[in-house]
Protein backbone atom coordinates (compact mmCIF):
# COMPACT_ATOMS: atom_id res chain seq x y z
CA UNK A 1 0.00 0.00 0.00
CA UNK A 2 1.50 3.78 -0.85
CA UNK A 3 2.56 5.48 1.83
CA UNK A 4 0.59 8.58 3.13
CA UNK A 5 3.01 9.85 5.41
CA UNK A 6 5.36 12.97 4.07
CA UNK A 7 8.88 12.65 4.84
CA UNK A 8 10.99 15.22 7.10
CA UNK A 9 11.81 17.21 3.48
CA UNK A 10 8.56 16.95 1.74
CA UNK A 11 7.21 18.66 5.34
CA UNK A 12 9.60 21.17 4.88
CA UNK A 13 9.34 22.43 1.27
CA UNK A 14 5.36 21.85 1.78
CA UNK A 15 5.87 24.74 4.55
CA UNK A 16 7.92 26.64 2.96
CA UNK A 17 6.51 27.03 -0.80
CA UNK A 18 3.27 27.51 1.36
CA UNK A 19 4.53 30.27 2.84
CA UNK A 20 6.29 32.07 0.22
CA UNK A 21 2.75 31.10 -1.95
CA UNK A 22 0.88 33.41 0.56
CA UNK A 23 3.33 36.06 1.27
CA UNK A 24 4.84 36.12 -1.84
CA UNK A 25 3.08 35.22 -4.69
CA UNK A 26 -0.73 35.58 -3.96
CA UNK A 27 -0.86 39.07 -3.30
CA UNK A 28 0.72 39.41 -7.19
CA UNK A 29 -1.25 37.17 -8.83
CA UNK A 30 -4.44 39.69 -9.79
CA UNK A 31 -1.83 41.96 -10.52
CA UNK A 32 -0.39 39.16 -13.02
CA UNK A 33 -3.74 38.50 -13.96
CA UNK A 34 -4.50 42.20 -15.87
CA UNK A 35 -1.23 42.52 -17.20
CA UNK A 36 -1.07 38.75 -18.74
CA UNK A 37 2.29 38.62 -17.46
CA UNK A 38 4.53 37.80 -15.01
CA UNK A 39 7.21 40.27 -14.88
CA UNK A 40 10.53 38.68 -15.74
CA UNK A 41 12.56 39.95 -13.10
CA UNK A 42 10.46 38.20 -10.49
CA UNK A 43 10.76 35.03 -12.11
CA UNK A 44 14.71 35.28 -11.77
CA UNK A 45 13.91 36.02 -8.35
CA UNK A 46 11.24 33.30 -7.75
CA UNK A 47 14.01 30.69 -9.70
CA UNK A 48 16.46 31.20 -7.42
CA UNK A 49 14.18 31.21 -4.55
CA UNK A 50 13.23 27.58 -5.68
CA UNK A 51 16.80 26.68 -6.64
CA UNK A 52 17.91 27.37 -2.61
CA UNK A 53 14.65 24.45 -1.84
CA UNK A 54 17.00 22.41 -4.02
CA UNK A 55 17.02 18.75 -1.83
CA UNK A 56 17.21 15.26 -3.30
CA UNK A 57 13.92 16.12 -5.33
CA UNK A 58 12.78 19.55 -6.39
CA UNK A 59 9.39 19.70 -7.42
CA UNK A 60 10.13 22.71 -9.99
CA UNK A 61 12.75 20.53 -11.55
CA UNK A 62 10.96 17.18 -11.50
CA UNK A 63 7.67 18.63 -12.90
CA UNK A 64 9.92 20.41 -15.54
CA UNK A 65 12.04 17.35 -16.16
CA UNK A 66 11.04 14.79 -15.17
CA UNK A 67 12.48 12.09 -12.95
CA UNK A 68 15.93 11.58 -13.23
CA UNK A 69 17.22 8.39 -14.32
CA UNK A 70 18.64 6.34 -10.41
CA UNK A 71 18.40 2.87 -8.94
CA UNK A 72 15.30 1.50 -9.63
CA UNK A 73 15.91 -1.17 -7.16
CA UNK A 74 15.33 1.74 -4.70
CA UNK A 75 12.05 4.06 -4.56
CA UNK A 76 12.37 7.78 -5.54
CA UNK A 77 10.36 10.60 -3.93
CA UNK A 78 10.25 12.47 -6.88
CA UNK A 79 7.15 12.56 -8.33
CA UNK A 80 5.56 12.39 -4.47
CA UNK A 81 7.78 16.04 -4.21
CA UNK A 82 6.90 17.22 -7.44
CA UNK A 83 3.22 16.68 -6.85
CA UNK A 84 3.58 18.41 -3.18
CA UNK A 85 5.61 21.58 -4.75
CA UNK A 86 2.59 21.84 -7.79
CA UNK A 87 -0.19 21.78 -5.51
CA UNK A 88 1.45 24.50 -3.25
CA UNK A 89 2.16 26.51 -5.97
CA UNK A 90 -1.25 26.57 -7.39
CA UNK A 91 -3.21 27.50 -4.92
CA UNK A 92 -0.85 30.55 -4.53
CA UNK A 93 -1.28 31.02 -8.42
CA UNK A 94 -1.47 28.65 -11.34
CA UNK A 95 0.56 30.81 -13.73
CA UNK A 96 3.71 30.52 -11.71
CA UNK A 97 3.60 26.77 -11.43
CA UNK A 98 3.60 26.86 -15.90
CA UNK A 99 5.72 29.68 -16.38
CA UNK A 100 8.73 28.62 -14.11
CA UNK A 101 12.21 29.13 -16.18
CA UNK A 102 13.13 25.48 -17.22
CA UNK A 103 12.36 22.50 -19.78
CA UNK A 104 8.81 22.65 -18.73
CA UNK A 105 6.89 20.03 -20.43
CA UNK A 106 8.93 19.13 -22.72
CA UNK A 107 11.27 18.01 -20.02
CA UNK A 108 9.44 14.25 -19.56
CA UNK A 109 9.88 13.02 -23.03
CA UNK A 110 13.31 13.95 -23.47
CA UNK A 111 14.49 12.57 -19.72
CA UNK A 112 12.76 9.71 -20.97
CA UNK A 113 13.31 8.75 -24.45
CA UNK A 114 16.21 10.34 -25.29
CA UNK A 115 20.32 9.55 -25.92
CA UNK A 116 22.42 10.61 -23.22
CA UNK A 117 23.75 13.16 -25.55
CA UNK A 118 20.21 15.21 -25.95
CA UNK A 119 20.24 15.18 -22.69
CA UNK A 120 23.16 16.41 -22.23
CA UNK A 121 22.76 18.96 -24.87
CA UNK A 122 19.59 20.05 -24.13
CA UNK A 123 19.18 20.00 -20.34
CA UNK A 124 22.61 21.61 -20.58
CA UNK A 125 20.82 25.22 -21.70
CA UNK A 126 19.57 25.37 -17.90
CA UNK A 127 22.48 25.03 -15.75
CA UNK A 128 23.27 28.93 -16.13
CA UNK A 129 20.46 31.37 -15.68
CA UNK A 130 22.41 34.59 -14.69
CA UNK A 131 22.37 36.48 -17.77
CA UNK A 132 18.74 34.80 -19.49
CA UNK A 133 15.37 33.12 -18.40
CA UNK A 134 15.48 30.05 -20.70
CA UNK A 135 12.41 27.70 -20.89
CA UNK A 136 11.95 24.70 -23.35
CA UNK A 137 8.26 23.17 -24.43
CA UNK A 138 6.33 20.35 -25.80
CA UNK A 139 4.41 20.25 -28.87
CA UNK A 140 1.94 17.88 -29.42
CA UNK A 141 -1.48 19.48 -29.94
CA UNK A 142 -2.23 20.89 -33.28
CA UNK A 143 -5.77 22.74 -34.70
CA UNK A 144 -7.33 19.35 -35.42
CA UNK A 145 -5.64 16.70 -33.37
CA UNK A 146 -5.78 17.47 -29.70
CA UNK A 147 -7.34 15.14 -27.57
CA UNK A 148 -6.91 12.24 -30.45
CA UNK A 149 -3.11 12.26 -30.63
CA UNK A 150 -3.12 9.92 -33.25
CA UNK A 151 -4.31 11.92 -35.60
CA UNK A 152 -1.72 14.47 -35.60
CA UNK A 153 -0.92 15.90 -39.03
CA UNK A 154 2.30 17.91 -38.47
CA UNK A 155 4.58 15.76 -41.43
CA UNK A 156 7.94 15.03 -41.65
CA UNK A 157 10.40 13.21 -44.34
CA UNK A 158 14.14 12.64 -44.61
CA UNK A 159 16.21 14.52 -46.69
CA UNK A 160 19.78 13.96 -46.46
CA UNK A 161 20.81 14.44 -43.08
CA UNK A 162 17.99 16.41 -41.78
CA UNK A 163 14.20 15.95 -41.64
CA UNK A 164 12.03 18.31 -43.15
CA UNK A 165 8.54 19.20 -41.42
CA UNK A 166 5.26 21.01 -42.21
CA UNK A 167 2.47 21.73 -40.00
CA UNK A 168 1.10 23.96 -37.22
CA UNK A 169 1.16 23.42 -33.04
CA UNK A 170 -1.67 24.99 -30.92
CA UNK A 171 -1.81 25.91 -27.23
CA UNK A 172 1.41 25.52 -26.54
CA UNK A 173 2.59 26.46 -23.33
CA UNK A 174 5.84 29.20 -23.14
CA UNK A 175 5.95 28.36 -26.78
CA UNK A 176 6.99 31.37 -28.28
CA UNK A 177 9.87 31.97 -25.27
CA UNK A 178 11.11 28.71 -25.46
CA UNK A 179 14.91 28.06 -26.67
CA UNK A 180 13.73 23.97 -27.79
CA UNK A 181 10.25 22.24 -28.49
CA UNK A 182 9.48 18.65 -28.59
CA UNK A 183 7.44 18.55 -31.60
CA UNK A 184 5.40 15.66 -32.65
CA UNK A 185 5.15 14.57 -36.13
CA UNK A 186 4.32 11.80 -38.40
CA UNK A 187 6.40 10.10 -41.83
CA UNK A 188 2.90 8.93 -42.81
CA UNK A 189 -0.45 9.83 -41.13
CA UNK A 190 -2.04 7.14 -42.70
CA UNK A 191 0.21 4.72 -40.43
CA UNK A 192 -1.60 6.34 -37.45
CA UNK A 193 0.78 5.88 -34.22
CA UNK A 194 3.40 3.95 -35.50
CA UNK A 195 4.02 6.75 -38.03
CA UNK A 196 4.83 8.78 -35.03
CA UNK A 197 8.13 10.84 -34.55
CA UNK A 198 9.61 13.24 -31.70
CA UNK A 199 11.88 16.07 -32.67
CA UNK A 200 13.45 18.59 -30.60
CA UNK A 201 13.29 21.85 -32.71
CA UNK A 202 15.93 24.63 -31.49
CA UNK A 203 14.68 28.08 -31.30
CA UNK A 204 16.00 30.09 -34.83
CA UNK A 205 15.72 26.80 -37.10
CA UNK A 206 15.01 28.26 -40.55
CA UNK A 207 10.92 27.37 -41.06
CA UNK A 208 10.15 27.26 -37.33
CA UNK A 209 8.15 30.68 -36.05
CA UNK A 210 6.18 32.10 -33.68
CA UNK A 211 2.40 32.72 -34.42
CA UNK A 212 -0.52 33.84 -32.35
CA UNK A 213 -0.12 34.46 -28.82
CA UNK A 214 -2.92 33.59 -27.63
CA UNK A 215 -5.86 35.10 -25.94
CA UNK A 216 -7.35 32.95 -22.84
CA UNK A 217 -10.29 32.58 -20.28
CA UNK A 218 -7.93 31.92 -17.62
CA UNK A 219 -4.31 31.78 -16.52
CA UNK A 220 -3.43 34.50 -18.42
CA UNK A 221 -0.23 35.33 -17.25
CA UNK A 222 1.03 32.26 -18.82
CA UNK A 223 2.28 32.43 -22.31
CA UNK A 224 0.53 29.95 -24.79
CA UNK A 225 1.20 30.01 -28.11
CA UNK A 226 0.74 28.81 -31.68
CA UNK A 227 4.50 27.29 -33.70
CA UNK A 228 4.55 27.22 -37.46
CA UNK A 229 7.06 24.50 -39.51
CA UNK A 230 7.38 25.62 -43.01
CA UNK A 231 9.77 23.59 -44.58
CA UNK A 232 11.12 23.73 -41.20
CA UNK A 233 14.64 21.21 -41.48
CA UNK A 234 15.73 19.65 -38.33
CA UNK A 235 18.50 17.52 -37.95
CA UNK A 236 18.72 14.10 -37.66
CA UNK A 237 20.52 13.99 -34.14
CA UNK A 238 17.81 16.19 -32.97
CA UNK A 239 15.29 12.90 -33.71
CA UNK A 240 14.31 12.11 -30.07
CA UNK A 241 16.28 9.35 -29.32
CA UNK A 242 17.46 8.39 -32.66
CA UNK A 243 16.43 6.54 -35.54
CA UNK A 244 16.49 3.24 -33.80
CA UNK A 245 13.77 3.63 -31.17
CA UNK A 246 11.20 3.94 -34.44
CA UNK A 247 11.12 0.25 -35.43
CA UNK A 248 8.00 -0.06 -33.32
CA UNK A 249 5.21 3.10 -32.15
CA UNK A 250 7.96 4.67 -29.77
CA UNK A 251 7.12 7.91 -30.65
CA UNK A 252 3.53 7.75 -29.81
CA UNK A 253 4.68 5.83 -26.63
CA UNK A 254 6.69 9.09 -26.05
CA UNK A 255 3.66 11.48 -26.06
CA UNK A 256 2.11 8.58 -23.57
CA UNK A 257 5.06 8.18 -21.48
CA UNK A 258 4.44 11.82 -21.13
CA UNK A 259 0.93 11.79 -19.89
CA UNK A 260 1.84 9.30 -17.31
CA UNK A 261 4.01 12.10 -15.87
CA UNK A 262 2.61 14.73 -15.64
CA UNK A 263 -1.17 14.11 -15.54
CA UNK A 264 -0.51 13.82 -11.86
CA UNK A 265 0.89 16.49 -11.30
CA UNK A 266 -2.03 18.35 -13.33
CA UNK A 267 -3.99 17.00 -11.23
CA UNK A 268 -2.14 18.25 -8.40
CA UNK A 269 -2.21 21.51 -9.38
CA UNK A 270 -6.20 21.51 -10.30
CA UNK A 271 -6.63 20.08 -6.52
CA UNK A 272 -4.28 23.38 -5.32
CA UNK A 273 -6.73 26.09 -7.13
CA UNK A 274 -9.38 23.86 -5.67
CA UNK A 275 -8.42 23.90 -2.13
CA UNK A 276 -8.04 27.80 -2.53
CA UNK A 277 -11.29 28.13 -3.37
CA UNK A 278 -12.63 25.90 -1.09
CA UNK A 279 -10.64 27.42 1.90
CA UNK A 280 -11.67 31.27 0.59
CA UNK A 281 -15.68 29.99 1.23
CA UNK A 282 -15.24 28.38 4.28
CA UNK A 283 -13.49 31.63 5.58
CA UNK A 284 -16.17 33.35 4.06
CA UNK A 285 -18.66 31.53 5.80
CA UNK A 286 -17.24 31.48 9.34
CA UNK A 287 -17.11 35.18 9.03
CA UNK A 288 -20.62 35.52 8.00
CA UNK A 289 -22.75 32.89 9.41
CA UNK A 290 -23.10 30.64 12.72
CA UNK A 291 -23.75 27.22 11.28
CA UNK A 292 -24.44 25.58 14.65
CA UNK A 293 -27.69 27.80 14.60
CA UNK A 294 -31.01 24.98 13.33
CA UNK A 295 -31.33 26.96 9.79
CA UNK A 296 -32.15 24.75 6.84
CA UNK A 297 -30.00 26.96 4.82
CA UNK A 298 -27.44 26.74 7.28
CA UNK A 299 -27.27 22.92 7.01
CA UNK A 300 -27.28 22.90 3.47
CA UNK A 301 -23.99 25.65 3.42
CA UNK A 302 -22.42 23.20 5.92
CA UNK A 303 -23.11 19.99 4.06
CA UNK A 304 -22.04 21.25 0.78
CA UNK A 305 -18.42 22.39 2.05
CA UNK A 306 -18.12 19.44 3.18
CA UNK A 307 -18.84 17.08 -0.31
CA UNK A 308 -16.22 19.66 -1.59
CA UNK A 309 -13.80 18.73 1.44
CA UNK A 310 -14.32 15.31 0.70
CA UNK A 311 -14.04 15.28 -3.31
CA UNK A 312 -10.40 17.15 -3.18
CA UNK A 313 -9.58 14.61 -0.38
CA UNK A 314 -10.05 11.71 -2.17
CA UNK A 315 -8.37 12.93 -5.50
CA UNK A 316 -5.07 14.00 -3.23
CA UNK A 317 -4.92 10.31 -2.23
CA UNK A 318 -5.58 8.95 -6.22
CA UNK A 319 -3.24 11.38 -7.21
CA UNK A 320 -0.56 10.40 -4.92
CA UNK A 321 -1.12 6.80 -5.54
CA UNK A 322 -0.03 7.61 -9.10
CA UNK A 323 2.45 9.58 -8.53
CA UNK A 324 3.64 6.60 -5.44
CA UNK A 325 3.41 3.94 -8.26
CA UNK A 326 5.44 6.36 -10.58
CA UNK A 327 8.10 6.90 -7.66
CA UNK A 328 8.40 2.82 -7.18
CA UNK A 329 8.46 2.17 -11.50
CA UNK A 330 5.01 0.31 -11.50
CA UNK A 331 2.87 1.26 -14.36
CA UNK A 332 0.56 3.79 -13.93
CA UNK A 333 -1.39 5.03 -16.86
CA UNK A 334 -5.13 4.35 -15.34
CA UNK A 335 -3.90 5.88 -12.44
CA UNK A 336 -2.90 8.74 -13.62
CA UNK A 337 -5.79 8.79 -15.79
CA UNK A 338 -8.19 8.39 -12.99
CA UNK A 339 -6.49 11.11 -10.75
CA UNK A 340 -6.48 13.89 -13.59
CA UNK A 341 -10.35 12.85 -14.00
CA UNK A 342 -11.17 12.95 -10.72
CA UNK A 343 -9.31 16.18 -9.80
CA UNK A 344 -10.17 18.10 -12.91
CA UNK A 345 -13.95 17.55 -11.96
CA UNK A 346 -13.55 18.22 -8.42
CA UNK A 347 -11.72 21.45 -8.17
CA UNK A 348 -14.15 23.09 -10.79
CA UNK A 349 -17.23 21.63 -8.38
CA UNK A 350 -15.16 23.51 -5.63
CA UNK A 351 -14.45 27.02 -7.55
CA UNK A 352 -18.60 26.67 -8.48
CA UNK A 353 -19.68 26.02 -4.93
CA UNK A 354 -17.37 28.52 -3.63
CA UNK A 355 -19.18 31.36 -5.66
CA UNK A 356 -22.34 30.43 -5.24
CA UNK A 357 -22.02 30.04 -1.18
CA UNK A 358 -20.50 33.03 -1.09
CA UNK A 359 -23.57 34.64 -3.43
CA UNK A 360 -22.71 38.05 -5.01
CA UNK A 361 -19.66 39.14 -3.71
CA UNK A 362 -18.29 35.79 -5.13
CA UNK A 363 -17.83 38.05 -8.52
CA UNK A 364 -18.84 41.46 -8.14
CA UNK A 365 -16.85 42.39 -4.99
CA UNK A 366 -13.27 43.59 -5.81
CA UNK A 367 -12.26 42.16 -2.23
CA UNK A 368 -13.65 38.66 -3.79
CA UNK A 369 -11.68 38.74 -7.17
CA UNK A 370 -9.49 36.14 -6.74
CA UNK A 371 -12.24 33.59 -6.39
CA UNK A 372 -13.41 34.77 -9.64
CA UNK A 373 -10.25 34.28 -10.83
CA UNK A 374 -9.76 30.43 -9.65
CA UNK A 375 -12.91 29.83 -11.52
CA UNK A 376 -11.76 30.95 -15.26
CA UNK A 377 -8.21 29.31 -14.14
CA UNK A 378 -9.95 25.79 -13.51
CA UNK A 379 -11.95 24.92 -16.73
CA UNK A 380 -8.56 23.96 -18.75
CA UNK A 381 -7.61 21.53 -15.79
CA UNK A 382 -10.24 19.40 -17.16
CA UNK A 383 -9.32 19.92 -20.80
CA UNK A 384 -5.47 20.30 -21.26
CA UNK A 385 -3.31 16.76 -20.55
CA UNK A 386 -6.11 14.91 -21.80
CA UNK A 387 -9.55 16.30 -21.22
CA UNK A 388 -12.07 14.64 -19.16
CA UNK A 389 -13.47 12.14 -21.81
CA UNK A 390 -10.14 10.88 -22.77
CA UNK A 391 -8.94 9.94 -19.47
CA UNK A 392 -12.55 7.97 -19.21
CA UNK A 393 -11.62 5.98 -21.94
CA UNK A 394 -8.32 5.39 -21.10
CA UNK A 395 -9.46 4.28 -17.63
CA UNK A 396 -12.12 1.81 -19.12
CA UNK A 397 -9.55 0.30 -21.99
CA UNK A 398 -7.13 -0.28 -18.63
CA UNK A 399 -10.14 -1.60 -16.59
CA UNK A 400 -11.37 -3.63 -18.86
CA UNK A 401 -8.09 -5.05 -19.84
CA UNK A 402 -7.16 -5.69 -15.82
CA UNK A 403 -10.70 -8.05 -16.12
CA UNK A 404 -9.59 -10.06 -19.12
CA UNK A 405 -6.37 -10.67 -16.99
CA UNK A 406 -4.38 -9.05 -19.64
Amino acid sequence: MFELELNGQQRMLKDALADLGKNVVRPQSLSWDRKKDIDPEFLRTFYGMSQALKGDANPMEDFQEGPKHRDTSKPSQANRTAAIGAEELAWADASIMLSLPGAGLGGPPLRGSGTPEQRERFFGIFRDMTDELKWGAYGLTEPGAGSDVAAIRTSCRKDGDAYVLNGRKCYITNGARASWVVIFATVDASLGRAGHRAFVVERGTPGFSVGKIEEKMGLRANETAELVLEDCRVPVENLLGGEEKYTSKEGFMTAMKTFDNTRPLVAAMAIGIGRAAYEYAADFVKDNYVLSRPIPRYAAIAERLARVGRRLEAARMLTWKAVWMADHYLPNAKEASMSKALAGQAAIAACIDAIEICGAHGTLSEDHALLEKWFRDIKVYDIFEGTGQIQRIVISKRLISDLRGF
